[in-house]
């Protein structure tokens, strides 16, 4: 087994008195701060955002042929995670894989009238199987004989999405969009290594001369590892 280098063994953030540490602090907040309210106000600027009257769609549930609309089971905001999909292949997409597992406990959305699911380019069969396989907790829907996942660019053999729609009756409309590092505002995941000391630990970021680096993404975890901690017999490990 591999364990982890020793603090001893790579460099490491200087040692200070609590005063040095309590006044740089301070100077780090401050730019925290600036950042919340940048975020405050893109978030103003999103909920001005106009929105585009989608058609009637018709997607796969669990239970078999459902319109867009009645995906939202009642609320009048859907959130949907387009996940990538590759026929016939034993593992989907490590990173859609891993990104979705955090979503354990969404009910509370419903207090917002809102809703959280998976949508993707597979069979539903396929798609609910590999769910079970990787204990995924979410809903999922297969856009396999629709439009949709391509419309809202999230196409076959495409890359992953988020998009965000809203319903007035049997009408639905999308309001936004995002992709790539843009998914990282709904994830906890990376935030969490944000405030570590080492952070991600990935090449591209600027850190201090003798921080541990590897290549990106060389820390995620794969499809099979989310499988043996999350799918079934889990427990058991």
């Amino acid at each position: 087994m591999t364990h982890p280098p020793t603090t001893r063994s790579v460099a490491r953030p200087p040692v200070v008195d609590t005063d040095t540490w309590q006044r740089e602090l301070a100077e780090l907040r401050v730019r925290e701060k600036a950042a919340t309210r940048e975020l405050d106000a893109i978030a103003a600027q999103r909920r001005r955002l106009p929105m585009v009257e989608m058609d009637d769609y018709t997607l796969v549930g669990r239970d078999g042929a459902v319109r867009l609309a009645d995906i939202f089971e009642g609320r009048s905001q859907l959130i949907t995670y387009h996940h990538m999909w590759h026929p016939g292949a034993e593992w989907q997409c490590g990173g859609c894989t891993g990104f979705t597992s955090q979503f354990t406990r969404l009910d509370a959305l419903a207090a917002y009238d809102a809703r959280f699911v998976i949508v993707t380019q597979g069979p539903i069969d396929d798609a609910l199987a590999y769910r079970e396989r990787v204990g995924n907790r979410m809903a999922w829907y297969s856009t396999a004989d629709s439009p949709f996942g391509a419309d809202v660019d999230a196409p076959a053999g495409g890359g992953f999405a988020v998009n965000v729609f809203l319903r007035d009756g049997d009408t639905v409309y999308r309001t936004w969009h995002t992709n790539g590092r843009g998914t990282e505002q709904l994830s906890h995941f990376f935030p969490l290594l944000d405030i570590l000391p080492w952070g991600r630990k990935e090449e591209w970021q600027d850190s201090p001369e003798g921080w541990p680096k590897g290549p990106a993404y060389a820390g995620w975890l794969d499809s099979p590892d989310i499988a043996r901690l999350y799918g079934p017999g889990a427990a058991s490990h």
